[in-house]
């Protein structure tokens, strides 16, 4: 499985929000296997050399400066850290913190140093998961796998009782079961139902509440499954064959295009409602009206192209100015405009170029309207 450490919002939000000279940010492709990861070690030094290079000439302190480059330095002799790798890496560094994530995406090279985090490859990670979880039951057993955006499937482990198979198995020992067995069609399904809800458990326990789970499961386990399933994403279609009969290649092709079609759903509904809303005066795809109305708390929801990469600046009500080239000074608009709405309790979601409304980088449904906004 490829470790991937995704942040939680609060997280994510706290790191948004940091201020301080110098705030390093480092990003680089990396890799799971062993064997690259000197060289990776090397590229990393290099782009501290680099931080180092740019946080020089700033009026940042020295022993600032010092402090947050001798954090980054830590992570080239941590051996510990090089055992588990995923795709990319992004380091933050100040005086007082280093933060490292692991992240299954893959990024470009690159050194900032700032008076804040670019934490624009956390945010999309967070927003664009592109991620579900596959619960594969039959009566010889149980298995939760995972797949992302950019990685096939992973196993999870669940923690079974040794005894769990047996809920099922009748013993060969005159009639009479390991379990006493409720007699009849009743009893039939509600040992079916204790089989399943030691797996749904174990399903709820592991997998976020707004991660879709899949089921493959036998024909007639599905309905004792779903019986007593809580976990909110469960998606009604299943996988159409037998847990026992597919490889995992079949099973993750199977598994992506059952997300493809509830994704492309929930992206068709959102667009109704957002030509619904756009007629009342309750939507918009104008960037210059979505930064205003992220920084007065007004977005509901908020949709925004991923592989958008304008950069510029928002002030505090919201008015935007674009940078004519990339900066320290400058942010990438639309993570700027994503932090703002999570910032607010809105939601948000990424999506890819072709998802867009109206080939605009950013689309949202307002809580009021936009003349109502303080700019």
């Amino acid at each position: 499985m490829l470790p991937a450490d995704i942040p939680q919002t609060d997280h994510l939000l706290e790191l948004v929000e940091m201020r301080g000279i110098p705030s390093i940010t480092i990003s680089l492709p990396s890799s799971p296997v062993p064997a690259d990861h000197e060289r990776i070690r090397l590229q990393l030094r290099d782009l501290i050399d680099d931080a180092d290079r740019q946080a020089k000439e700033t009026s940042v302190g020295r022993p600032e400066r010092e402090a947050a480059i001798a954090r980054l330095r830590s992570v080239l002799d941590d051996d510990d850290f090089w055992t588990h790798q995923s795709r990319s890496l992004v380091l933050l560094a100040s005086a007082e913190r280093l933060e490292t994530f692991r992240l299954a995406n893959r990024l470009t090279a690159r050194a900032t140093v700032s008076d804040r985090f670019d934490t624009g490859p956390l945010l999309r990670a967070v927003t664009f998961p592109r991620r579900a979880f596959v619960v594969q039951i039959s009566r010889g057993g149980a298995r939760l796998t995972e797949f992302g955006a950019d990685h096939g499937l992973a196993e999870r482990d669940l923690s079974l009782p040794s005894d769990h198979g047996l809920i099922l198995e009748e013993a060969d020992n005159g009639g009479h079961a390991d379990f006493p067995r409720p007699q009849g069609s009743t009893g039939d399904r509600l040992e079916r139902e204790r089989f399943c809800r030691v797996v749904q458990d174990e399903v709820v326990r592991i997998v976020p509440r707004d991660i879709p789970v899949i089921l493959c499961v036998s024909t007639d386990l599905e309905p004792a499954y779903r019986a007593v399933n809580t976990h909110p994403a469960l998606l009604e279609p299943a996988i159409d064959a037998h847990p026992d009969s597919l490889g995992d290649d079949d099973l993750e092709e199977r598994a992506r295009s059952i997300l493809d079609r509830h994704e492309e759903d929930v992206l068709a509904a959102w667009r109704e409602r957002f030509g619904s809303l756009e007629a009342q005066g309750l939507a918009t795809t104008s960037l210059d009206d979505v930064a205003v109305a992220a920084s007065n708390a007004a977005i509901d929801e908020l949709l925004f192209d991923l592989e958008s990469e304008t950069e510029g600046t928002i002030d505090d009500r919201g008015r935007l100015e674009r940078a004519e080239t990339p900066g320290p000074d400058s942010t990438v608009l639309v993570d700027e405009i994503a932090a703002r709405v999570l910032r607010t309790g809105g939601t948000v979601r990424a999506a890819r170029g072709d998802d867009m409304i109206a080939g605009s980088p950013v689309a949202a449904t307002l809580r009021f309207p936009l003349d109502q906004m303080a700019t």
